[in-house]
């Protein structure tokens, strides 16, 4: 892909947030994938726009990056325009918190709490950005996304829209935007007055909790896999004619997938630089060497072993960019 034109553009608009054949090691968590051919880091909404636009223009592929925090990019790279969303807007008025979707979840959850707003507790243990937990509807500690999601502004065929709550299609680890190429921009949340102590012991604890459940000093996306929705008693009988599950999981109706693994015992299992964790079951790790093909051939292990094991079909959090 010769397009001098297309570069000489990027590189006006963009200037030194502008490169080509950028390695997507840099950007991921995983420090993992091959070069994107062309690469910039939008600021701004009208510099979103005007990306797109280009791209489009020229037809060329657009792949959006976020904190790089759920992706794993393919070892030949990306052929085509990595967009990384950094619109780091941040205003809190009364109970109402606009953000920038390319906000660190964790700074989101921090300024949220220190205006003494409840909701978003678990929000500091969550990598990436706003616009990725929106996308995936982000969750843990028993909270989710859209617990306290008001509306977005969304670039969506070349229009700036507002898109609500009702509009999203919020479900679990879901939302309209893996199904579409739209664009999150920013987002507004409404939430609730609290205790400014009890808020930020909550968020102690829950920091307590991730450090002692899941490894943090290995490259690693998060978790893997998302856990198990039983969606009818038919399904819950038959899965419970292969294994004995938990009380807790039968009566909430869904199956911890790092529990599965565990099952399955997969824990430290490797494949080229690529392990599950073992301390997480649903923690894949880079160990240093590991390649994204090393990583595939691990995810698609482990998918075999609970299909074939338990008759559960295991589906992947992270989204794969190529």
């Amino acid at each position: 892909m010769f397009m001098p034109q297309f570069s000489e553009t990027l590189k006006e608009l963009f200037q030194d947030r502008f490169r080509e054949q950028e390695p997507m090691s840099k950007h991921t968590n995983y420090r993992l994938g091959g070069p994107a051919r062309f690469f910039v880091e939008a600021k701004t909404v009208d510099e979103v726009q005007k990306a797109v636009d280009l791209a489009k223009e020229h037809q060329v592929k657009i792949v959006l990056l976020g904190g790089g925090s759920n992706v794993l990019v393919a070892d030949q790279g990306i052929d085509g325009l990595v967009i990384k969303i950094s619109i780091q807007d941040l205003e809190v008025n009364n109970n109402r918190v606009h953000v920038g979707a390319g906000v660190p979840m964790v700074l989101f959850a921090r300024k949220v709490a220190e205006h003494c707003l409840k909701g978003m507790e678990w929000g500091v243990t969550l990598p990436g950005t706003v616009g990725g937990a929106i996308r995936g509807n982000a969750g843990c500690f028993g909270g989710e996304t859209k617990d306290y999601f008001v509306e977005a502004q969304v670039l969506s065929n070349g229009q700036i829209v507002t898109m609500t709550k009702e509009q999203m299609a919020f479900g679990y680890r879901e939302s309209v935007f893996k199904h579409s190429q739209d664009v999150i921009l920013s987002a507004v949340f409404e939430f609730e007055k609290g205790d400014c102590a009890q808020i930020q012991s909550l968020m102690d604890e829950n920091l307590k909790k991730r450090k002692a459940s899941q490894p943090l000093e290995t490259g690693s996306a998060g978790c893997m896999f998302k856990n198990i929705e039983i969606a009818s008693d038919e399904e819950l009988q038959r899965i419970q004619e292969t294994i004995d599950l938990p009380s807790e999981m039968v009566s909430a109706r869904r199956i911890s997938a790092g529990w599965i693994i565990d099952q399955l015992d997969l824990k430290g299992k490797q494949i080229g630089g690529a392990k599950v964790s073992e301390k997480h079951g649903n923690f894949l790790l880079n160990t240093g060497n590991a390649t994204s093909d090393d990583m595939m051939q691990l995810i698609a292990f482990i998918k075999t072993r609970a299909r074939n094991t338990f008759g559960i079909q295991l589906q992947e959090e992270v989204q794969y960019l190529e």
